[in-house]
């Protein structure tokens, strides 16, 4: 079936399905658009789809090829039939195959992953495109600056109505063109100050012709908060003269900025225009929010209606724009404005931070946890720390360095590293005094749990675990980590960095919400994973006096442990990830910074030091040493290439459309993994734990990821001279 589309507007709302016949394919289609909410027409013959697309020039086109005795698809769309072709009807366009699939949910997808893919990166180039011509077309004079006032376009009209010519004046500050005599002193000053503070700024202005004559213009200057929170300041329709200038609002820079990419700003803010809406108040509000139990929030937005009733205007516009944005409940999530520019970074927010786009019915995916696996016979009699065979003790001399491979014991134990790992690390930390249980019982709960990681998948397996663990070790032993937790604290991050993804099937949240998983239907959707690896965990661990581990400690004590145990094996849920990178930032590293060293000691902030310690352990692989990090790229790409072809098996919704194993490019989603997750919150831990050799890495292998997509390879490595 030979697929291309074309947009006209922003909203796609009209589909031209053009099938010879109606069967379940076509039917797919129409039910499709109309779950999208699209509008369709149905065209049987060549004629009939010519007539109907040249009436209403729909968005996008979908042609049957599957029956080329009724009508050649192919040659309906090459240019050279202009009686039967629409092709010579568009400028450009996309060309898509789709292979036969009559499952609804397929073609909704395919319908999203069009809308959500090229066809709106198509409308934002022609969007462009229509701008600068309507530009290049106006009678009025247009004049655009950058933020430090450096003029980068006039039109035509300018030209000629100021005498000078592009190549005088592109490239030239403000102050190096003439300016009249006319104009107060301050005047520019005034400007520049009403646009920084986001007001709107109109007035008499003199210009200087190039024949030194001066001519006055009024001039009105609104900045509109456009994508990334970056303003665009649009003219009115009286304006002759306009300087636009194109600034960035303060926010904090980040040490390593330069890794970030110029167009994608996790920080960016929401507002909205002065349309005069913002002078009503909100006092109405403020008798709503007037609760007998108050929310911490209920109770700043009522602080800020009450300051609103005797602010000036400025103020009150200011206040309206933040009670817009405590308003939505995502307070922690960023809007990624570029996300349709960047597939890779959209799909992994899509496919690591949702749960999924529910199907209506028909082949679940059966995952069941009935029946967790007991300890292989082979491992029944366990070894102890002394008797580790030399060969897998001596790969094990360096795991108090970050530069530890974890390969390498991978290899040694045969995909066994977190028992033998474990019981290195658990005797360092002293937890089995701390448990007051007897080695055996921690030797028998690593090989059980250990048992229960699959070691089938690339990369949640036991190894990824064993990995996590030694990096939690490694933070644990950072000065301002140790001063900020205790004993408890630490054996709670062990225990929890062992058991964080037991039973990981390899596949997201979002496959099994897709797919109707037992799992998804047991946590309503909910980090359905999280959830099943901390049950689990302690169903394992307490079924057997054998390998429980907890036996033996008070029963307060065990009611802490394991809530911190939870709560850490939770905060791997990547939903909430910017929740806990902000919280640790305005919590912890804004009043450290500010040599307030109480924040370490409190229990709220012990709880948030906790949660980024066990996140950054977990996603730590970008901060490994380049071989490591190459590797642990390759096994999570496989794994999300699985999950694509089985999703495409199965019928399901691709969560990750660029984790094509034939197309994706690896560097690429780096590269965005990169931006997007990592690098605002190691910069943070970084603040709080001191880790220049980790950060030293992150430099490292972003630049070698960069290198890569630079020279248009999609591979993990370049290839052999």
């Amino acid at each position: 079936m030979l697929v291309f589309h074309i947009r006209s507007t922003y909203q796609l709302t009209q589909y031209l399905l053009f099938f010879a016949k109606e069967d379940s394919q076509s039917n797919g289609f129409c039910w499709a658009c109309e779950k999208a909410n699209f509008r369709c027409s149905m065209a049987r013959t060549p004629e009939s789809a010519l007539e109907c697309f040249l009436e209403k020039h729909h968005d996008l086109v979908i042609i049957d090829h599957r029956h080329s005795r009724h009508f050649d698809a192919e040659a309906l769309c090459r240019p050279d039939r202009e009686e039967a072709s629409v092709m010579p009807l568009i400028n450009a366009g996309f060309n898509r195959r789709y292979v036969e699939n009559a499952n609804m949910m397929a073609c909704y997808n395919e319908l999203l992953q069009l809308e959500h893919g090229e066809v709106r990166a198509q409308f934002k180039l022609r969007a462009g495109n229509a701008i600068f011509t309507a530009l290049e077309q106006s009678q009025e004079a247009i004049e655009i600056t950058s933020e430090d006032q450096v003029i980068q376009y006039v039109n035509p009209a300018y030209e000629a109505i100021m005498g000078y010519q592009q190549g005088e004046l592109i490239g030239k500050e403000i102050i190096e063109v003439p300016k009249s005599e006319k104009n107060k002193p301050d005047l520019l000053e005034t400007i520049n100050s009403c646009i920084r503070k986001g007001k709107e700024w109109q007035g008499i202005y003199y210009a200087k012709k190039k024949n030194g004559d001066s001519i006055q213009q009024n001039v009105k200057i609104t900045p509109v908060i456009g994508q990334g929170g970056h303003p665009i300041l649009l003219p009115s329709p009286k304006c002759v003269n306009v300087q636009c200038y194109f600034y960035s609002p303060d926010i904090q820079s980040s040490k390593h900025k330069d890794r970030r990419k110029g167009s994608l700003d996790v920080r960016s803010t929401t507002s909205r225009g002065s349309d005069g809406s913002s002078q009503r108040r909100h006092s109405s509000m403020a008798r709503i929010h007037s609760m007998t139990i108050e929310a911490p929030i209920t109770k700043v937005i009522n602080i800020i209606n009450a300051a609103q009733e005797s602010s000036p205007m400025p103020v009150a516009e200011a206040l309206d724009r933040v009670l817009e944005i405590l308003r939505t409940t995502e307070l922690y999530s960023p809007q990624l404005g570029t996300k349709d520019e960047d597939p890779h970074t959209n799909d992994l927010v899509g496919g690591l931070m949702t749960d999924g786009l529910r199907r209506l019915s028909g082949n679940e995916y059966i995952f069941s946890t009935k029946h967790p696996h007991h300890i292989p016979s082979h491992l029944t009699t366990p070894l102890s720390l002394n008797d580790i065979p030399p060969r897998i003790a001596q790969t094990m001399e360096n795991e108090d360095s970050w530069d530890f491979d974890i390969f390498n014991l991978e290899a040694a134990t045969m995909k066994r590293p977190l028992t033998y790992l474990g019981l290195k690390i658990f005797s360092r930390f002293g937890v089995c005094e701390f448990l007051n249980c007897p080695e055996a019982t921690l030797r028998s709960w690593l090989q059980v749990i250990e048992a229960n990681y699959h070691s089938s998948n690339s990369y949640h397996n036991s190894t990824h675990a064993a990995d996590v663990l030694h990096a939690t070790a490694y933070f644990l032993c950072k000065e301002r980590v140790k001063q900020s937790l205790d004993p408890i604290d630490e054996v709670a991050a062990l225990i929890a960095a062992t058991v964080h993804d037991v039973d990981h099937p390899g596949r997201t949240n979002s496959f099994l919400c897709n797919a109707g998983s037992e799992l998804a239907i047991l946590y309503n959707d909910t980090a359905v994973l999280e959830s099943h690896h901390a049950a689990l965990a302690f169903q394992i661990t307490t079924r057997d006096d054998k390998c429980n581990i907890f036996k033996n400690i008070e029963r307060n004590e065990y009611r802490t442990l394991r809530q911190a145990i939870i709560d850490m094996v939770l905060a791997t849920e990547m939903t909430k990830h910017f929740e806990h990178v902000n919280k640790f930032v305005n919590s912890i590293n804004k009043p450290l910074a500010e040599s307030v060293k109480s924040v370490l000691t409190s229990p709220e902030n012990r709880i948030l030091v906790k949660r980024m310690l066990i996140k950054c352990a977990d996603i730590s692989n970008p901060c490994r040493p380049q071989e490591l990090c190459i590797e642990w790229a390759g096994r999570i790409s496989e794994e999300y290439f699985a999950q694509t072809d089985e999703e495409k098996r199965q019928g399901l919704p691709v969560v990750m459309p660029v984790f094509d194993r034939n197309t994706c490019s690896i560097p690429k989603s780096q590269i965005s993994f990169i931006d997007y997750f990592i690098t605002d919150m190691f910069d943070a831990w970084d603040a709080f734990a001191d880790l220049p050799n980790l950060m030293q890495h992150l430099d490292n292998n972003f630049k070698y990821w960069k290198g890569l997509d630079e020279r248009k390879l999609h591979s993990l490595r370049p290839p052999p001279e």
